[in-house]
């Protein structure tokens, strides 16, 4: 293990189970490899639309987004969630407001956020300064050629190597120089 600390960016939506699933086992980890790891919010939406965009043209088929899609409110949980992170710089709100899975006043109460709080949250989730924001952090994703989430940035000696997916921790592991022990670093391993 090096003695700085590998950062390691999850870019996540709440929109993707995916991104649920990664999010649980890097905090599982967060405190076993020597890592830094940031959550940044982006929009799921942009960045597939940017994917099929490609494949659309590449194969010549029209690609059309179902109008059942709740586009809205994806968009606005990732508002709120790009609030929290914002006002939060230790995480441990954000932590516990995505855990609930439902980025709302419902969700900032029960992380322990208090009603001013909370109000203060939805009001600036809906402020100009926040949708930029969102905005500026999927375009970071794109630059790193994202298509899809989680997507996982780790920085390692001034090189950043990316992976896609849940079900890429092993090959992440190597890379920064760290064990992967499966997805219950803490568990002990069951005998047969």
């Amino acid at each position: 293990m090096s003695s700085s600390r590998t950062i390691i960016e999850l870019f996540y939506d709440v929109d993707s189970p995916y991104s649920w699933l990664a999010f649980e086992v890097l905090c599982r980890y967060r405190n076993v490899w020597n890592i830094d790891l940031k959550f940044k919010p982006a929009y799921l939406g942009v960045i597939y639309s940017s994917d099929l965009k490609l494949l659309s043209e590449y194969f010549g088929v029209p690609m059309f987004q179902p109008s059942s899609l709740s586009e809205k409110d994806s968009l606005n949980a990732m508002h709120f969630a790009t609030v929290v992170a914002e006002k939060e710089k230790k995480g441990d709100t954000l932590e516990k407001v995505i855990i609930l899975q439902c980025l709302s006043a419902q969700a900032g109460l029960k992380a322990g956020l208090s009603a001013n709080e909370v109000e203060e949250i939805l009001t600036l989730s809906k402020s100009q300064p926040i949708k930029d924001k969102l905005k500026s952090v999927t375009e970071e994703a794109l630059e790193y050629k994202c298509f899809g989430l989680p997507f996982i940035v780790c920085h390692v000696n001034g090189k950043a190597e990316v992976f896609f997916g849940s079900d890429r921790f092993e090959l992440m592991a190597y890379f920064i120089g760290e064990r992967w022990m499966g997805p219950h670093p803490n568990k002990s391993k069951a005998t047969m």
